[in-house]
């Protein structure tokens, strides 16, 4: 399904101390979705480990031992039916460390993460780029 430019589209914005995870132009802030998320008690869902490539960022091994996996991790519909890890990359790679076959998860699909794009270039990139997947799959 196409998208339309919202002209009222208002960037999430961004306190200092905010969780934010940046992929290229596209930087969510993830304090304010986890925030949102738990405002409307929204249900988890269980991912499986193994559909998830590895990390390209650096995990931070002395954080592993206390990272909670009841946490749930936070995937996102990047493209039409494909899902990205924007949160919880050290609940994932612990994990997979110990051969967990599954964590629960947020599940948002694109019309929902794009609330929370920081600025209106991403959102309108973000826009395009959604659109030109949907006509490939066509």
């Amino acid at each position: 399904m196409l998208m339309k430019h919202d002209g009222l589209f208002v960037p999430c914005e961004a306190d200092d101390d905010d969780e934010m995870f940046p992929v290229g132009i596209f930087v969510f802030n993830i304090t304010r979705m986890t925030a949102y998320l738990h405002a409307i008690k929204r249900s988890t869902d269980a991912v499986t480990v193994s559909e998830f490539h590895r990390s390209k960022s650096t995990i931070n091994e002395s954080h592993l031992d206390s990272v909670d996996l009841k946490k749930p991790v936070i995937v996102a519909e990047i493209s039409p039916g494909r899902y990205n890890l924007i949160d919880g990359h050290h609940r994932m790679a612990k994990a997979r460390r110990i051969e967990l076959a599954t964590l629960p998860a947020y599940r948002l699909q694109a019309h929902e993460h794009l609330q929370f794009l920081t600025t209106r270039k991403a959102y309108d990139a973000y826009i395009d780029y959604w659109n030109g997947k949907v006509k490939d799959q066509a």
